[in-house]
């Protein structure tokens, strides 16, 4: 579009293959569907793409659904779910999500139940009576609980018609949020007798999509509804320093009429950011994972309920929220990619109308997001010891994930997750029907541990690749659509620009610059930056003194006495 442009009903259904489908029968299931949604749900009509989400999974395919934030998933599994025989089994990786949506389902009528840690003993066996019972068309779980053996085998008493793996992103090693704990579903997924899966994400690249599907063994028929949502104005503010940065933070939320979010890439500069609003008169409150449970809660319910205007939080804060009238996005600082900074950015305006999302961006910040970065995959030497650790366990039986972490308590248990999966993908561990481990006929060759650890080799590179686009993002004198829109591969009819981001109301003037006849006779200074040879003494904040053990590029690796050995950038390291 260029700027010119204007801009308490249920009956049992057999899935049916969408070949023997016909149109007659199509039509009479989607009629059923239209009473179903007006008698119970009290909506009119489904949105763009849902009905094509809730016929994929009707016809008993395997399904990722792929629709921004407010475009309505959670229909795409609760009518299927009031339709279908059998239990729906939703996996969500907030309890906060699952309790809201259980309330809801309840005002409705619909029998849903939660299992998940917040449950008293006497509720959560109720809960599961209740599921052993066949009394429930929904239940949601973490997906920990999914995959935990006396659970599973619970959920194996009854039919299951159909689980549901909401945040589906969260499976991918390529996506921005990545967990570890969803790569056991499918194993869990299989012990339950391979019922058909319906993914939900609001973002996928390709890579994020394919890899989706080979987490979870499907094939998946996809359904993309498209990131595009015009309501969304996106702009950026340059900023020079810290102090400007807070300066216009704080004049934008003044400015900003309604409720609104304003995030930070830190603990500290989200308590920083509190204050500053707080001492100047704003109503506003605070959420990140260092505040106790209680006071997160608390705190949540107090913007939730409207008591407070604005909230100030890390990303700790927002999947699964639910406030349709957010009218701004803040962010103070660069997020690590574009899918994180879409997904934030998109809890603005979800309902339908306008909202603004700008992104505070000082060069500096950049720092900030690379030394996240510097995270810790998996090595050969970490998958060889696991697999000895498994193979010496087995001679006593086959052992259970809790028994492998017992034995191997000094490895951080997401990372034994993905070493455990890749031996798993590399054919040289299996899981049977309780998820417990054994060893394949498959002996490891010289080189396998080498191989499958090369997988997570690339994921920095990628991570690193994703945070210069976000960089390009920030400076790009382009609609902010459409850099959007190229990232994730998506298209939208007749578009050109949006006409209401910053550069397409104000586009940047190109200053025309003297170049003198010398310019390029000179090579400018390069900057080496700081350098720590090996066995040179160092520090790094939080942590004691180490030794230097080599360093590659900007990063440097150090052997700590206590904390083994680490990786970070020579910024973040100084002579001890």
């Amino acid at each position: 579009m260029a700027c010119g442009a204007a801009a308490a009903y249920s009956c049992p259904m057999t899935t049916l293959a969408p070949t023997l489908l016909n149109n007659g029968a199509r039509a009479a299931r989607r009629n059923k569907i239209g009473k179903l949604l007006r008698a119970v749900f009290g909506v009119p009509s489904l949105r763009d793409g849902q009905q094509q989400v809730i016929d994929s999974v009707l016809d008993g395919r395997d399904t990722l659904a792929i629709m921004p934030t407010g475009s309505g998933k959670s229909l795409c599994y609760q009518i299927p779910a009031r339709l279908l025989d059998g239990t729906t089994v939703v996996v969500s990786p907030l309890i906060s999500l699952m309790k809201d949506q259980l309330e809801k389902l309840e005002a409705l009528g619909i029998a849903a139940a939660q299992v998940n840690s917040s449950l008293s003993r006497e509720e959560e066996q109720a809960a599961i009576d209740g599921i052993r019972g066949a009394a429930h068309d929904i239940v949601f779980c973490t997906p920990e609980r999914l995959s935990n053996p006396d659970f599973l085998a619970v959920l194996g008493s009854v039919k299951i018609a159909l689980v549901v793996i909401d945040e589906a992103h969260c499976i991918s090693q390529w996506g921005h949020d990545f967990r570890p704990a969803y790569l056991e579903l499918a194993a869990a997924i299989d012990a339950l007798g391979k019922p058909p899966v319906l993914a939900l994400t609001a973002t996928a690249t390709d890579d994020v999509t394919a890899d989706i599907g080979r987490q979870l063994g499907r094939r998946l028929h996809v359904v993309s509804t498209g990131i595009y949502r015009p309501n969304l104005h996106y702009a950026v503010c340059q900023v020079t320093n810290n102090d400007e940065r807070q300066a216009r933070a704080l004049a934008l939320v003044r400015a900003s009429a309604g409720v609104g979010i304003v995030y930070a890439a830190t603990v500290k500069a989200a308590e920083e950011m509190h204050a500053l609003l707080e001492a100047a008169g704003e109503s506003v409150t605070l959420y990140h994972g260092k505040l106790a449970a209680a006071e997160r809660k608390a705190n949540q319910d107090l913007f939730m309920s409207g008591a407070r205007r604005v909230m100030v939080a890390t990303n700790a804060f927002g999947m699964g929220i639910d406030k349709p009238d957010t009218r701004f996005v803040i962010h103070l600082q660069l997020p690590a990619n574009l899918e994180a900074y879409y997904q934030e950015s998109g809890r603005a305006g979800r309902d339908g109308a306008d909202a603004a999302c700008t992104l505070l961006y000082f060069q500096d910040d950049k720092r900030v997001q690379q030394f996240f970065l510097v995270k810790h995959y998996p090595e050969a030497n970490d998958l060889r010891r696991i697999y000895d650790t498994v193979a010496a366990l087995c001679e006593a039986g086959k052992p259970a994930y809790e028994t492998i972490d017992q034995h191997l308590d000094e490895l951080a248990s997401g990372k034994l997750k993905v070493c455990l999966k890749l031996l798993k993908d590399g054919k040289l561990l299996r899981q049977n029907r309780k998820l417990e481990y054994a060893l394949t006929a498959r002996a490891p060759e010289a080189d396998s541990f080498d191989r499958l650890a090369a997988i997570y080799a690339g994921k920095q590179e990628r991570d690193r690749e994703a945070l210069e686009q976000m960089v390009s993002y920030a400076v790009s004198g382009f609609c902010r659509w459409k850099v959007l829109l190229d990232y994730f591969g998506d298209t939208v009819d007749g578009f050109e620009q949006c006409c209401r981001c910053d550069n397409c109301r104000n586009p940047p003037q190109v200053a025309e610059a003297e170049i003198r006849d010398d310019e390029f006779d000179r090579d400018p200074a390069p900057d080496p930056g700081p350098r720590f040879e090996p066995g040179a003494r160092v520090r790094v904040p939080r942590f004691e003194e180490g030794t230097v053990v080599g360093m590659a590029g900007d990063q440097v690796t150090i052997d700590f006495p206590d904390e083994g050995r680490r990786v970070f950038l020579a910024d973040f390291v100084a002579p001890a």
